[in-house]
């Protein structure tokens, strides 16, 4: 059985591609079968493993044309991950779930059939509480939240955990959170250790130890369509994402 985690914030500009990108990496750099899904029409992870985007077949087919998403799947340069691509077409597919039958457990059905194929499945969601975003929360046992260490850091996620109390009602009552990412973190300045201390007594003992800074090396990586651990190892950014899979490694192993 696979451990399904979307990554998800409704903000846009928090680090979440960059979080699913490099702890998909990581993970299989560790050995385990990974499977990323690109489920944000501007398809930044899939561009980010360096994957074309005009690709044959991507999520919006498996989503809205019914393929199959062993179909769609495709072998990244790292041995052990896997990604389902997005493109643009995905952009589209907000509006035409509305009319669909079973609109919300789409995505959910189709990993049903590959699930034992996988250790992981990470999604990464697009930045609004859409039904792209329900599609992912229904087919997810967990969420792992990255947050900005920036003002308003908590803005809209009195909303995010409204939708997931909703959808643990409805349609997944397993659902739980699996941690929450402080990232972009300055901790020279006093906002980064004000929002860390707000977002800690919020989530409380949900929150990673792990930090994840403000880091040039890590802002370039994606430009040349690699994860920060191929594009720059030695980094304080690949050190901290590397420190971040240790600790959810070990939170599934309890």
């Amino acid at each position: 059985m696979s451990k399904i985690i979307a990554v998800v914030n409704q903000k846009g500009g928090v680090g979440k591609t960059t979080t699913a990108v490099n702890v998909s990496t990581i993970l299989a750099k560790k050995g385990k079968k990974v499977l990323l899904i690109d489920s944000d029409p501007q398809g930044n992870a899939t561009s980010g493993l360096g994957i074309d985007k005009n690709c044959e077949k991507s999520i919006y087919d498996v989503i809205i044309n019914d393929v199959e998403i062993n179909e769609a799947i495709i072998q990244s340069s790292i041995k052990n991950l896997l990604v389902c691509p997005s493109n643009i077409n995905l952009a589209g597919a907000e509006v035409e779930l509305v009319s669909m039958m079973s609109r919300e457990t789409r995505l959910k059905q189709k990993l049903e059939v590959i699930e034992n194929d996988f250790q992981y499945i990470i999604i990464d969601c697009p930045p609004s509480l859409g039904l792209l975003t329900i599609n992912a929360f229904t087919a997810s046992n967990s969420l792992l939240i990255p947050i900005q260490c920036e003002y308003y850091a908590l803005e809209g996620v009195g909303q995010l955990i409204n939708t997931v109390n909703l959808v643990r009602k409805q349609l997944n009552k397993s659902l739980y959170i699996e941690g929450v990412v402080l990232t972009m973190s300055d901790t020279r300045t006093n906002l980064s250790n004000q929002v860390i201390k707000e977002v800690k007594t919020y989530f409380k003992d949900n929150v990673y130890k792990t930090i994840i800074p403000r880091n040039i090396k890590l802002s370039e990586a994606p430009s040349y369509g690699m994860p920060i651990s191929l594009y720059a190892p030695k980094s304080k950014g690949a050190r901290c994402y590397e420190k971040l899979t240790n600790e959810i490694i070990k939170g599934n192993n309890k």
